[in-house]
């Protein structure tokens, strides 16, 4: 889920960067030490928005540089369980398929993708054996998070799943959804 939320935090100008703005060296560095930065709590920083406040500055004796207590609007994605992603498949191996969904990838166990037999054909191809349908790097799916894990933050696991109904590669989704408008008119007549 996205989310634009207010953070604090207090930001650290050396005296080097004391004779520019204070308002454009804060938003420098709050945007160069927060984009890209992953926590549990936050999810995934997308981008700073603006800052808020910025309090009185503070130096810190033996250090020259000042602090300033600062509170600033952030894009975030946290990804949430159950939560059902759009997103690109980026890759394939024998043990599933890479999804992006925004800002991180998701991992989609080979179990996960179909509710069918799986094969894995070396031009990196997943095909289900008794639907025929595959899946392949550059589809467009939409997926549910199972899993979630935070445990190393430099490389979070985001586990999806595509077996259940209406999840999947969205040309089987729709395939099916017209199947089934054919079928309720058939039912009609």
């Amino acid at each position: 889920m996205f989310y634009e939320i207010d953070v604090k935090s207090f930001i650290r100008i050396p005296p080097t960067d004391l004779k520019k703005s204070i308002q454009e060296t804060v938003l420098e560095k709050v945007r160069n030490n927060f984009e890209t930065f992953t926590s549990q709590e936050l999810g995934f920083i997308i981008t700073i928005k603006n800052i808020i406040n910025i309090g009185e500055g503070i130096i810190i004796p033996e250090d020259g540089a000042a602090y300033y207590e600062t509170v600033f609007k952030a894009i975030t994605y946290k990804p949430e369980l159950q939560e059902v992603a759009l997103g690109k498949i980026t890759d394939i191996t024998n043990f599933g398929a890479f999804i992006n969904i925004g800002p991180v990838e998701g991992m989609i166990h080979i179990s996960q993708t179909m509710d069918d037999y799986i094969s894995f054909s070396k031009a990196g191809v997943l095909q289900g054996k008794e639907s025929k349908r595959t899946l392949k790097t550059g589809d467009r799916c939409r997926a549910r998070i199972i899993a979630v894990s935070f445990k190393d933050l430099a490389n979070p696991k985001i586990g999806l799943t595509m077996r259940q109904p209406y999840l999947g590669a969205l040309s089987y989704i729709e395939e099916d959804l017209k199947k089934q408008k054919k079928s309720k008119r058939e039912e009609k007549e």
